[in-house]
């Protein structure tokens, strides 16, 4: 069981630092917006606060936050998107469920078969079982990985097939616009760590879509998300 949430000397209330780090996590919003947002309510805090609220609490809450267990009827979708920091290029390997779910990222300089044998590894100690199908797209790294890696599994590679690993890049590239990039490596892991756990519980089972199995949906992550700050629900 993940250990509680301190909030020991901190003058601020424990709703207020839970409050800015969420909005930090959860929406492409910058931390001058956010320190607006605070001042609305009264309350006066400056954005570099933010930033040091969301270094310390925002691995805490991730920590506290429950996972969706992995089943071997799951389809995982790979997929890497070109990241630039300090001028150099490198690459985030993620893998997200049928769902849209992510289940594992790493921030890599390299886009070969040893970059994508790193991220089944990671994956397959992180999930604890191998996957039904794999979905790739026509980078051959991932099929020379497979081969070492998860042999048995089932796959395909089609650039077509993979919209919703695709598409899992995109909350992602609203909030590297609205920072401006990243500054270092171990950042950018640190905060895509953080942030992929927030944006989960916010991701509805593709089979519940209407308008009040979402809201219900909305209803309980939130409700989760206060627990894992130790606040009441």
């Amino acid at each position: 069981m993940a250990k509680p949430v301190s909030y020991k000397r901190h003058r601020f209330p424990p709703e207020i630092i839970a409050h800015a780090v969420w909005l930090y996590f959860r929406f492409p919003l910058s931390l001058r917006l956010i320190e607006e947002m605070l001042l609305e309510r009264c309350t006066l805090v400056s954005y570099e606060t933010v930033r040091r609220w969301a270094l310390k609490f925002g691995p805490d809450y991730a920590r506290c936050l429950k996972r969706k267990r992995p089943s071997r009827r799951d389809v995982r979708h790979l997929d890497e998107v070109v990241v630039t920091i300090a001028g150099q290029k490198h690459w985030l390997w993620r893998a997200v469920d049928q769902d849209g779910y992510v289940l594992d990222e790493i921030v890599q300089t390299r886009r070969d078969t040893k970059a994508a044998k790193r991220l089944l590894k990671r994956l397959l100690k992180k999930q604890g079982c191998l996957p039904w199908r794999l979905i790739i797209d026509k980078l051959s790294s991932y099929a020379s990985a497979r081969r070492q890696i998860m042999s048995s599994v089932e796959h395909r590679a089609h650039k077509g097939l993979n919209n919703r690993a695709e598409s899992s890049h995109v909350p992602f590239r609203k909030r590297e616009r609205m920072m401006h990039g990243f500054r270092s490596v171990g950042g950018l892991q640190q905060y895509i760590s953080v942030f992929s756990d927030v944006r989960n519980l916010f991701v509805p089972h593709r089979t519940r879509r209407s308008a009040l199995a979402t809201h219900l949906h909305r209803l309980t992550a939130m409700a989760e998300r206060k627990g894992a700050a130790g606040l009441a629900a």
